[in-house]
């Protein structure tokens, strides 16, 4: 798409979870749908389902209350909850926002003690204004919530006379008594020192490491729609030396630790056009959910008590150029009947880097890439309950079209991402478990820009998994995920909004079903009316 237009209507990025209209809610009959946009429009929400709570006795914390207006944080401290306890079933998280007037998408994070606990994005706002909330289940980070810690939170912000919208957030904790279904982390760490020089110094006897890494391409340079990057000789506004294809790597001590497919995240003013996302956004666009590393392989190597040199890098960013967000918090449990466990790192297979961009010119201009990596780390644990062996086996893939005109008056993407990985652990107490996660995301759209100024964007976005555990040949559970976004918006460009005579319709489905039951929600728009709300299960 057109670097300006994309520039101009693609500023900021995500991590939220709005669910503001419950399965089943009034929707609008056809009569009651304006001809276009008017004024304000329905509230966002998504299709995911709200956080479940248990029946227990709980107790609310307020973490924060801000306005933003500009790239001043918001600083608080936070003191655990009194009548709780001190383990909790369940921790959640919740956001409540306004904003009214004009502005741009904003990225935003929570942190708690140093680790980040929430990454957001913000929707663009009405001029007579909308509301939105968020939810998201916090319990991993209960060590972080245990004694009283700082508190740092931002939404960068620009407040000016064009861009007028202050963006309020309030957000608490709600803590539920008792204890949670699976052991939350004994441990939450963050890493220290500056950038490109980060440790992390673990507890002897850590039995299980787990790396989350919130990465985010945004800020409003080229990296922020990575996926449409194309290298020279290729004649399009947004250039990387090889292409497309990113990969966001960790490694410890120098060396690959850990691989993962970044998701191509679609911001609220994403593909030129902020009439696709004003009531459902993409998905994942409130809700950044962070990149998973098993690095339990490496527990003998971070085990000895000296801190080790942990790094996080994104393949495929231009030198120089910035644009990618990757704060890393890591998750410990912990061996509760040995003070030290020692063992081996046994395996490490990296295959070599795979990455083809062919450019082919012409009327329409076209770049064809399928890039991917593989990964195999294998280390083994002399615990208090045996010698345990864990085996990570992580495979990337990425395929897409990219196709434009000359001037970009036309663009359009069609890709898939896929992220396979298999964890197995092996010990003397039963037949070996397995965790295998299949993850695939797309992209297939189109914008295209007319003679007559009017700006078209059809876009199509799906966001899967699957995921299966077995131990020995027995499948234990199971869970698969289908949330999929259609749009198709239209609008007048560089006229003032009262002269866009935009219209747009959107839908999203968002299936989930397993051995732990399912969920099936439809939300379908027209230019910014509810028009469906469906339950399907």
């Amino acid at each position: 798409m057109r670097r300006r237009l994309v520039m101009s209507m693609l500023a900021g990025a995500a991590l939220l979870v709005s669910a503001l209209s419950g399965p089943g809610a009034a929707a609008a009959h056809a009569a009651d749908v304006p001809p276009e946009f008017g004024t304000d429009w329905h509230d966002p929400v998504t299709a995911a389902p709200p956080v479940p709570r248990p029946h227990a006795r709980s107790c609310r914390v307020t973490l924060a209350e801000a306005r933003f207006r500009d790239f001043t944080p918001y600083r608080g401290a936070y003191t655990p909850p009194r009548g709780c306890g001190e383990r909790w079933s369940k921790v959640v998280l919740r956001l409540d926002g306004t904003v009214k007037g004009r502005q741009f998408d904003r990225l935003g994070y929570l942190h708690v003690g140093g680790a980040e606990i929430l990454r957001t994005s913000t929707p663009e706002p009405s001029p007579d204004g909308i509301a939105w909330h968020v939810e998201k289940d916090v319990t991993r980070y209960s060590d972080t919530f245990r004694r009283a810690q700082d508190v740092e939170m931002l939404i960068g912000n620009v407040v000016d006379d064009t861009y007028t919208g202050v963006i309020d957030v309030k957000v608490t904790l709600t803590f539920y008594a008792g204890r949670p279904a699976s052991p939350a982390p004994d441990r939450v760490l963050t890493l220290a020192g500056p950038p490109g020089a980060t440790t992390l110094t673990t507890p002897r006897n850590s039995e299980r490491i787990v790396a989350e890494v919130y990465a985010t391409g945004s800020g409003g340079g080229c990296e922020e729609f990575w996926y449409l990057t194309v290298a020279d000789p290729a004649p399009y506004s947004c250039k990387a030396d090889h292409g497309p294809y990113r990969e966001v790597q960790i490694t410890v001590d120098g060396r690959l630790a850990g691989i993962a497919a970044p998701f191509p995240h679609v911001w609220t003013g994403g593909w030129s056009n902020p009439y696709l996302w004003y009531v459902v956004p993409g998905p994942r666009a409130f809700d950044v959910r962070p990149l998973e590393y098993d690095l339990t392989p490496f527990a003998a190597l971070l085990d000895d008590g000296r801190p080790h040199r942990v790094e996080v890098s994104v393949v495929g960013v231009p030198a120089g150029q910035s644009g990618w967000s990757t704060p890393v918090n890591v998750l410990v449990w912990q061996d509760a009947h040995r003070a030290r466990l020692t063992g081996a790192l046994t395996a490490h297979r990296a295959a070599d880097l795979a990455d083809s961009s062919v450019y082919t010119p012409g009327t329409q201009n076209r770049v064809d890439t399928a890039a991917g990596h593989r990964l195999t780390v294998a280390g083994y644990l002399d615990t208090s309950h045996g010698r345990v062996t864990t085996t990570v086996t992580r495979a990337l893939a990425n395929d897409s079209a990219h196709r434009w005109t000359d001037g970009e008056n036309a663009d359009g993407l069609d890709a898939t991402w896929t992220d396979d990985e298999t964890v197995t652990t092996a010990g003397a107490d039963g037949p070996p478990r397995a965790t295998h996660t299949h993850l695939t995301y797309t992209v297939n759209g189109t914008t295209t820009l007319g003679p007559d100024g009017r700006l078209r964007s059809v876009l199509a976005l799906g966001d899967r998994a699957a995921v299966v555990q077995r131990q020995g040949t027995r499948r234990t559970a199971w869970w698969r995920l289908d949330d999929t976004y259609s749009g198709d918006a239209t609008y007048t460009v560089n006229v003032p909004r009262e002269q866009r005579h935009a219209v747009g319709t959107s839908s999203e489905r968002y299936r989930r079903h397993g051995s732990d039951g399912c969920y099936d929600r439809s939300l379908t728009t027209a230019q910014g009316v509810l028009t469906q709300d469906r339950d399907g299960c």
